[in-house]
């Protein structure tokens, strides 16, 4: 592990912007029956709204929202209903100064959103799918690229790396280009390496470890590891639920390597351990 600064950029997000030269956390809202950590906990609007303010007065920054559960073997959802999930939660937290990001692949879901007052398009497929790159592009808002392989139907079957922290780069990279020469511009662009898919326990560990050569790139950082399977083996816990501390851990461990956002399901207990740290940054 390198420790590095945070570095200095400013994402711009509709009338709202965020620096990321300090790390911010974005908060989990799966409004969805089957996500593998909080699925069914806040399936309608009033439930995932109240959620969502619970987790600003807790310090988030950012709220991720997401209609479709990404886990591994989890069930296609249709736009209509990916839609129908996640536009009426956006627009009462449209209401709020809060920046909000859409967990999604689907350009009809971003721009539904985007019309709604979503301000992020956070894509675990990194605009893979039909028409993605394009509507980036013309949408002209920040995009979080993440590395994946294959679908959550068949990624834990897609683990083979020569090096996996050095292969997650090389592949960002591609899709990275990809996003430019579609006319996505720089500034709009954060990468994220996809903890947690097609990856498995050892992989991810090395990657956290080396968390830092993601620097490389000249991006702003997302890790997303909250609660995963890995940090459950790591600590010995079956219940997602009960890896909170592990979450916070790794989750700070990225920070002193240059993540400059982390999406987690438990913003307090992060923000706690974010707090102390940039307090060690002053004296």
């Amino acid at each position: 592990m390198q420790l590095v600064a945070l570095p200095e950029h400013i994402l711009q997000c509709g009338n709202l912007s965020l620096d990321l030269s300090k790390p911010h956390v974005m908060g989990i809202l799966n409004v969805t029956p089957d996500s593998f950590s909080d699925g069914g906990l806040h399936n309608g609007k009033d439930e995932a709204v109240a959620r969502a303010l619970q987790m600003i007065a807790e310090g988030a920054t950012v709220i991720d929202v997401g209609g479709e559960s990404t886990r591994p073997g989890a069930s296609v959802v249709a736009v209509e209903e990916e839609v129908a999930r996640v536009v009426p939660v956006v627009k009462e937290l449209a209401k709020h100064n809060v920046v909000i990001s859409i967990d999604t692949s689907e350009p009809e879901v971003i721009k539904a959103a985007v019309r709604a007052g979503a301000h992020i398009w956070n894509d675990v497929r990194a605009l893979t799918r039909p028409k993605a790159l394009e509507t980036a592009a013309s949408l002209d808002i920040p995009v979080i690229i993440m590395h994946m392989r294959g679908e959550p139907t068949t990624m834990n079957n897609l683990d083979q790396y020569n090096d996996v922290t050095l292969d997650v780069i090389s592949e960002l990279k591609e899709r990275v280009n990809d996003a430019l020469n579609a006319g996505v511009r720089s500034e709009n662009i954060m990468i994220d390496p996809g903890f947690g898919f097609a990856k498995n326990a050892q992989q991810n560990l090395k990657l956290l470890n080396e968390f830092y050569k993601l620097q490389e790139m000249g991006y702003p950082i997302l890790s997303a590891l909250s609660r995963k399977r890995f940090i459950g083996e790591a600590v010995g816990e079956f219940d997602a639920q009960k890896r909170v501390v592990g979450s916070v851990a790794a989750h700070l461990i990225s920070v002193q390597q240059g993540a400059s956002m982390v999406r987690v399901h438990d913003v307090k207990a992060t923000c706690d351990a974010l707090k102390v740290w940039q307090a060690m940054q002053v004296v």
